[in-house]
């Protein structure tokens, strides 16, 4: 069985794609770049061209001889559900027998965060398609917590006193491999919410931040009309303020207060906690400290 992973240049393609080859996975790194392609002994690549996805003829032929595709859901844009439209009809038309897609926890038709519905439209068009597929709906990155902090040291939103429980893109990347690994029969039709240990504020996350970097650093619950205000001067299009705006509202309805025990029945271990991951990733913070 050889896996298609998509997504392989980017953080978690390529987390998902060291993992298969430590397990000596047959995989086949489907990039739009092969100058970026991560170098992983052993491991080859093909290159679907700079318009990704919407190459549909091209996408296909990189399929070629893969029975199973791990797609790595489009990076952010208005027409993403279609870009999606294109992958899973490219999948089809070469003969892959299994998707596995990351998705979005709570996706849904009429999901707040704006980006879960365009999730949910993908699952939708996966299950259509008649192929096998596992979705992996994850929680908001643990890794994007210190970027919601402005340079003024505030995480501004409207998130109110909602909790989520963010999940590491290694976390999510270790039940990626697994699944993919074990095959379909145990994961086919199935949908896994990956999330953190526990939910929390993100006032307390802005306190665990605080406390790693020795810099005050607080959470600001904006007004909605509020937080598309201060997003104004960024002079980024509508779906995307609409997205960054929704996903604090997400979290301030209760949506994103959700907590599975995923992570450590398919990875084997405890899913990592903001503290924890802050101490192991230093980096991460360092532009916020004092």
């Amino acid at each position: 069985m050889t896996i298609a992973v998509t997504g392989a240049t980017g953080a978690l393609g390529s987390r998902v794609a060291a993992r298969l080859a430590a397990r000596k996975v047959k995989q086949l790194l489907v990039v739009r770049d092969l100058a970026r392609v991560p170098a992983i002994a052993g491991v080859e690549a093909v290159e679907m061209g700079p318009r990704g996805y919407r190459d549909q003829t091209a996408f296909t032929e990189a399929l070629g001889g893969c029975e199973t595709l791990f797609l790595v859901s489009g990076r952010e844009a208005a027409e993403r559900v279609v870009e999606h439209a294109h992958a899973v009809r490219a999948a089809v038309d070469a003969g892959i027998a299994r998707i596995v897609y990351t998705s979005f926890l709570g996706a849904g038709p009429d999901a707040t965060f704006t980006f879960a519905q365009d999730h949910y439209a993908t699952e939708q068009l996966v299950r259509e398609s008649g192929l096998a597929y596992t979705f992996l709906r994850n929680s908001q990155y643990l890794d994007f917590v210190p970027l919601l902090v402005g340079d003024d040291g505030v995480i501004r939103g409207p998130a109110g006193e909602g909790k989520i429980a963010w999940v590491s893109r290694d976390d999510v990347a270790d039940v990626a491999a697994a699944v993919l690994a074990e095959g379909g029969e145990q994961h086919d039709g199935k949908t896994y919410d990956l999330t953190g240990p526990e939910a929390h504020t993100v006032a307390w996350a802005a306190e665990q931040l605080s406390a790693a970097t020795g810099r005050e650093i607080r959470f600001s619950n904006e007004g909605v009309q509020a937080a598309y205000e201060s997003r104004a001067h960024l002079d980024a299009p509508d779906f995307e303020v609409d997205g960054w705006v929704t996903s604090y509202v997400a979290i301030g309805t209760g949506e994103l207060d959700v907590v599975s025990d995923a992570v450590p029945r398919m990875a084997g271990h405890p899913a990592q906690e903001l503290p924890a991951w802050l101490a192991a990733n230093p980096d991460a913070w360092a532009p916020l400290k004092a």
